[in-house]
């Protein structure tokens, strides 16, 4: 396969990670392929769901990324990994695995996944997606409630407990790696733009 370019998009919580990805693949189509940090918490089988929900999910021991750095290397090589799939109503990964093959393009989301130094280098382009604190959490409450089926009181007690202080921890101090900050999430045109003129200047080679 061709040169491959891999682009870590980071930022907090309901920062807009997902709307960047989403309109850079609307653009490219089938050169992108993306793969989630989201995908590589570890499995938690032992645990019963109540204790499951205790968990701290936004430290960066919640995931597997070594795998995630083996998965990311054999993609750069032109091969197809099987990536695993996890379940946030129950709070754990699933049995299952989905085939992800490499394409020319590879977009790596996640909160975290510039505090990992073996992850990071894996990626050419690191872009840190920057939003206001109180537009996160509204965005984090519609997300949690409506699509994967959490309580008001559940996401806010979650926010306070884990949320808000992991992203102080790790998040924000993480955004001194980055190439590229979009203000404003995925509303910044621009930056956007910016972004997929890039990447296609990357695929024109």
């Amino acid at each position: 396969m061709d040169s491959i370019m891999v682009i870590g998009i980071a930022g907090g919580t309901g920062s807009g990670k997902t709307t960047i990805t989403n309109q850079i693949k609307e653009c490219l189509g089938d050169e992108v392929t993306v793969i989630t940090h989201d995908n590589y918490y570890y499995e938690h089988h032992e645990m019963t769901y109540e204790e499951r929900t205790l968990l701290n999910y936004d430290h960066p021991d919640a995931y597997e990324t070594d795998l995630m750095v083996k998965h990311l290397t054999a993609l750069r090589r032109g091969e197809s990994v099987e990536v695993p799939v996890y379940d946030f109503s129950i709070y754990d990964r699933t049995d299952e695995t989905v085939t992800v093959a490499p394409s020319r393009v590879i977009i790596v989301e996640g909160i975290v996944i510039f505090a990992h130094a073996d992850l990071r280098e894996l990626m050419d382009v690191k872009v840190y997606v920057d939003c206001d604190a109180d537009v996160r959490i509204l965005r984090r409450i519609m997300r949690d409630v409506k699509e994967r089926g959490r309580s008001l009181d559940s996401v806010v007690n979650q926010y306070l407990s884990t949320v808000k202080p992991m992203h102080e921890a790790f998040v924000e101090p993480s955004k001194k790696y980055a190439d590229v900050i979009i203000p404003t999430g995925g509303q910044n045109h621009v930056a956007l733009d910016m972004l997929v003129n890039r990447i296609q200047a990357h695929l024109e080679r």
